[in-house]
């Protein structure tokens, strides 16, 4: 009889050998693809990508490989080839398979685990190609390798044929070619994004020093190529291409106790820290010792050379790390046989030694530019002076708006329509453009966890502000009281009193203008907001269309035409709302705010180099560059309202 459970008559099953499932080969990817490539939207489905060119990076970083070309054809397929060494195809002995069918079909098998195959190896989550095999509809790989060229075809992570040898290659020619279907049984949709891809691609040939790697897209014709000689030079140039610069970009490259430690330096007129770590290629986007360590280097020199220089005088106090940093652009990148990070994302490095390694190159040699080069050193040091005393005034400021407690209301905005939840969790922010529709939206909510903040006008542009004239502004002192969290170094997310904060601006250029200051503000101050998924915007409907009884509400134009192209209605009658203050509160809950059928769009970080470099060309004080940028893609701009 089976065992009754202390809570309910409810038999309890019995738990024996036969309900332990085992997992053969690559059934765990399939099972649970997420563990894998972080998801199975867009983002897993560019990791799939990511995960072959990774390994082609790997021959790079080992000097076999000095070409990679990617390719998406018309019916998404993925193509990735090298000029490596080719994976080996000779029999593996622990398998007795051979060595390109364990790469391809077992997790874990490379060489990367320690046999001398590679002294340093990229790659994301280590599961490597085997994970792209086994969420393939089909897959093939060729080698050209030993004067042959080897193939092998699988489907869903299950060979197909034998390693079989099908032609032989031109001298020189060695190499692996990839060839994959994403599979639509787990994927819910299959549409790469060239821009997204470019960006890792730019990304990978500045961190590998003369690597070309092309990429080319069928389905529209796009292409492209990067190849840098300059490497992580050519990094720092590229990031402050829109920015005025005090002097140019210093860089070291050097081998530490086994470790090869390069970093690029470079100062600008801005007022932001714009600094990306990278760990044998892989972007720690939550720093590490080797931040640690070039930080404690970079306060150090400058303190060391502006007292020896006489431009800090005996009763001055040192300058502060946020002193030295504003204005600061700098990669670092590090390369280590065996790098230690303290999560699944490898978004942190935890080696100990690398923060000494780190410390020493960028100390000794950044301080001898700075010996070498007087005329730069003193700009750099009047800069980070000139900061400080600005740090100073924004320290004050800011004691005047951020509360002391998440939860203290007394000195909330007045604008503010606060809502009745006081768990952040449940409770949401919009942050509304204009009084009108500000007034809209406090009579549509839910008020039991929709609070109201409506802004009058445009806010600063805080990329041309620094942070105590920023707190300054009337409205967005209004916005670091409601959110609570504070501003730059001050940023606490355990503050933070609305689980959602929600921009809702209106569907014309005003709108989108309002829209882009506000990102700036919140990518440049409260990144925090956006790294953890609390920053969202709204997406009111651009029409309302009306067909005899029957009304419908539009979100773009493309859904404008298709409706027309499928009704072909004489009798249509369309409204566009060029404001949200046109809608009453009922319509503006009923297509934006209920929380059962509106549409809101998360704000994410894709690339935080490519998002630094896009909002300095925007919102920076360099004109050409915007207009550029306009020139670029003003024939893409459909019913613009001015």
């Amino acid at each position: 009889m089976a065992k009754q459970n202390g809570l309910s008559n409810t038999p309890v099953e019995t738990y024996d050998a036969s309900k332990i499932t085992v997992l053969e080969g690559l059934e765990a990817v399939r099972k649970r693809p997420g563990m894998y490539i972080g998801s199975t939207d867009v983002r897993g489905l560019h990791h799939l990508v990511f995960e072959v060119v990774d390994n082609a990076i790997d021959e790079a970083l080992a000097g076999a490989c000095d070409r990679i070309e990617v390719t998406i054809d018309k019916d998404n397929t993925v193509t990735v080839k090298d000029n490596g060494r080719g994976i080996p195809v000779d029999t593996h002995a622990q398998t007795g398979k051979s060595a390109l069918e364990v790469v391809m079909t077992k997790l874990h098998a490379g060489a990367k685990f320690g046999q001398g195959g590679y002294k340093v190896a990229s790659g994301l989550h280590g599961v490597g190609v085997s994970a792209v095999n086994a969420l393939s509809e089909w897959l093939e790989v060729q080698i050209r390798r030993d004067g042959h060229v080897y193939q092998q075809k699988y489907a869903r992570g299950v060979p197909k044929t034998e390693v079989k040898i099908v032609g032989k290659y031109k001298e020189g020619g060695t190499g692996a070619t990839i060839c994959f279907l994403a599979d639509k049984q787990i994927f819910k949709q299959i549409d790469y994004k060239f821009d997204v891809l470019a960006q890792r691609f730019r990304e990978m040939a500045f961190l590998t020093r003369g690597l070309t790697i092309s990429f080319k897209d069928e389905r529209d014709g796009r292409a492209m190529t990067f190849y840098f000689e300059g490497g992580i030079t050519s990094f720092v140039r590229y990031l402050n291409k829109n920015r005025d610069v005090l002097h140019p970009p210093f860089a070291v490259a050097r081998e530490a106790n086994g470790s090869q430690i390069e970093a690029a330096i470079q100062y600008t007129d801005t007022y932001t820290e714009s600094v990306y770590t990278f760990a044998n290629n892989i972007n720690t986007v939550d720093g590490g010792t080797h931040l640690t360590g070039f930080r404690s280097a970079l306060t150090r020199t400058l303190n060391d050379y502006a007292r020896k220089a006489n431009l800090l005088k005996d009763n001055d106090p040192n300058l502060t790390g946020d002193d030295v940093r504003e204005g600061l652009t700098a990669v670092v990148s590090v390369k280590l046989e065996e790098p230690q990070f303290e999560s699944q994302t490898k978004g942190k490095l935890g080696n100990a030694e690398v923060k000494t390694q780190v410390e020493s190159v960028v100390t000794e040699s950044f301080g001898a530019f700075l010996e070498e080069n007087t005329r730069e050193a003193k700009a750099i040091i009047e800069k980070c002076i000139t900061s400080a005393r600005a740090r100073e005034a924004a320290r004050q400021a800011r004691d005047l708006v951020i509360r002391k407690t998440a939860m203290e209301s007394l000195s909330l905005p007045g604008k503010l329509a606060d809502c009745s939840e006081r768990d952040a969790e449940r409770s949401e922010l919009y942050i509304v453009e204009g009084d009108s529709a500000g007034g809209s939206a406090k009579q549509g909510r839910d008020r039991r966890f929709q609070a109201i903040l409506p802004l009058r006008g445009k806010i600063m542009n805080v990329e041309k502000a620094r942070l105590d004239k920023m707190l300054q502004n009337e409205e967005i002192r209004a916005m670091i009281t409601a959110i609570g969290t504070g501003v730059g170094n001050a940023f606490n997310l355990e503050n933070l009193r609305y689980g959602r904060v929600v921009i809702m601006t209106d569907a014309d250029v005003d709108g989108s203008h309002i829209r882009t200051l506000l990102l700036t503000f919140f990518f440049r101050y409260m990144e925090g907001l956006i790294e953890h998924g609390h920053l969202y915007i709204a997406q009111p409907p651009l029409y309302l269309v009306k067909q005899g009884k029957t009304s419908e509400y539009i979100y773009d134009d493309g859904e404008l035409d298709k409706l027309k192209k499928r009704t072909k209605s004489d009798r249509m009658e369309i409204q566009r709302y060029k404001g949200l203050g046109e809608m009453n509160p009922e319509q503006l809950w009923e297509t934006t705010m209920n929380p059962e059928k509106r549409t809101i769009l998360q704000v994410s970080l894709e690339d935080a180099a490519e998002a630094d470099r896009t909002f300095e060309m925007l919102m920076g004080s360099e004109v050409a560059p915007r207009k550029r940028f306009i020139q670029t893609h003003a024939k893409s701009v459909r019913n613009l309202d001015v």
